[in-house]
């Protein structure tokens, strides 16, 4: 199994430190407001590579974690003068609402930044007491020149780290590039207890603390959107390797942003997609499909196009499977082509286009064993990669792709029978070409009339 490692810029053969334990930490969301598209690709792409991996190891420890202390937080309690953690339950459970509708698996544990506090204050104190870290007018600020590897990750100089940060370039700081571990709090703004003062964490340390508790000092996989690459992951593994004189991190995964008509996605421009908005236009399972069909490392360009062109791959692969309903599917595993695509570097694209080859030798089986075991294969594929979750009964009485819905093609195909029983050929041949034109492919045997969207 191979992954592309942010840090060395290169595709490896991933080597988990302990075989018998890997271990995988993807950040999550901060839950001030309900998660569009793009929080959704990363939760989508690392729930693929832990059902990749669980396959593959006997014991995975999934990590994704809840931000639940944060200024955005604070500013949207303080609106509605609430308690933050009416902002963050509200939006933390319409967050796993959401994944829920795309089959995305719960990660074995989902730490929230408040139950770690203890954590985070203790590792805070470490990095003090090593020298990598200083208090001043109520801070406690990471001196970045005390470590020597600082912006090896994100293969960034040291002007770029600044500018790129936007970090708040205080007197109090002894470089402009130091980040903050700890901050005070006003009265009126939440706070906890510490030796520096009633306060708060910086960002960054939460996720180090978090990891630590959970997983160990060094872990082997870091995952999440290319956007956290710098500051974010940079200062993670800044403060992580300089507390524990370890190794944080063997394996940075990042996936690729999500635009939309080609532009980034931002407030500004006012063309932010909110997940569940999505999930009222179509089912999870083809916004997940959507999410899946290029390479995680790449851009991904959403359009007007995007959810349509899913749905319809996806009734293909529920058409080839209503097809054979009657047939018992054999225990297969995934073909070896399915899963080769997906141990190198999560290629879903390579992935996906070997479903859809196995869906189509399944429509063109020439005998039961045959279809029983592609049938096999194509669950056991979809299975890994999270599709197919429902019935083709199920699927396509909720689908109504191009608008055309599954009562009205059977019902067609029932009168074309009915005309042909009673010998008038044109008229079964009119309701063909009705059928046809509506984009629906019907194959005529002596098991009856099966069918499919075209395409």
């Amino acid at each position: 199994m191979q992954l592309h490692n942010t840090l060395t810029g290169r595709k490896e053969d991933f080597v988990p430190a302990d075989p018998a334990r890997v271990t995988m930490y993807v950040c999550g969301p901060t839950v001030y407001s309900f998660a569009h598209i793009g929080n959704a690709r990363p939760a989508v792409v690392f729930d693929v590579l832990a059902r990749v991996l669980r396959r593959r190891y006997a014991k995975v420890v999934y990590v994704r974690n809840i931000t639940d202390i944060d200024d955005k937080i604070n500013a949207a309690a303080a609106a509605e003068g609430v308690d933050i953690e009416v902002i963050t339950q509200r939006f933390a459970a319409a967050y796993h609402e959401d994944l829920a509708a795309l089959a995305v698996q719960p990660p074995d544990f989902e730490p929230r930044v408040t139950q770690h506090l203890p954590d985070i204050i203790a590792m805070i104190q470490r990095l003090v007491d090593k020298g990598h870290a200083y208090e001043a007018e109520g801070h406690v600020l990471f001196n970045v020149t005390s470590y020597k590897d600082y912006g090896a990750l994100s293969h960034r100089d040291r002007r770029e780290m600044v500018a790129g940060a936007r970090v708040e370039v205080a007197p109090y700081k002894k470089d402009p590039a130091d980040f903050v571990l700890w901050k005070p709090s006003a009265p009126e703004q939440p706070g906890w207890d510490s030796p520096w003062g009633r306060g708060r964490p910086g960002w960054h340390i939460e996720c180090s603390a978090m990891s630590a508790a959970l997983l160990g000092e060094t872990i082997d996989i870091h995952g999440g959107g290319h956007d956290l690459v710098f500051p974010h992951h940079e200062n993670e593994r800044a403060q992580s390797t300089c507390a524990h004189d370890a190794q944080y991190v063997r394996y940075w995964v990042h996936n690729g942003f999500l635009n939309v008509n080609s532009e980034k996605m931002s407030k500004s421009l006012g063309n932010v997609l909110l997940l569940r908005d999505l999930l009222d236009e179509a089912p999870g399972e083809v916004v997940r499909l959507a999410l899946l069909s290029g390479h995680y490392r790449q851009p991904l360009d959403w359009t007007d196009d995007t959810l349509p062109r899913a749905r319809k791959q996806l009734d293909r692969l529920y058409g080839a499977l209503r097809d054979v309903e009657a047939i018992e599917a054999t225990a297969e595993d995934a073909p070896e082509a399915f899963v080769a695509a997906l141990e190198d570097d999560l290629n879903t694209a390579a992935a996906l286009a070997e479903l859809f080859e196995l869906a189509r030798a399944l429509n063109k089986a020439g005998d039961d064993a045959e279809r029983a075991r592609l049938k096999g294969q194509l669950l056991a594929a979809s299975d890994l990669i999270g599709l197919l979750q429902s019935t083709p009964a199920q699927w396509f009485s909720g689908s109504d792709a191009d608008g055309v819905s599954a009562e009205q093609v059977e019902t067609l195909i029932e009168a074309r029978a009915e005309a042909r029983r009673q010998k008038d050929f044109a008229e079964a041949d009119r309701i063909r070409d009705e059928l046809t034109a509506l984009g629906v492919t019907i194959e005529d045997s002596a098991q009856g009339t099966r069918w499919r969207l075209a395409g």
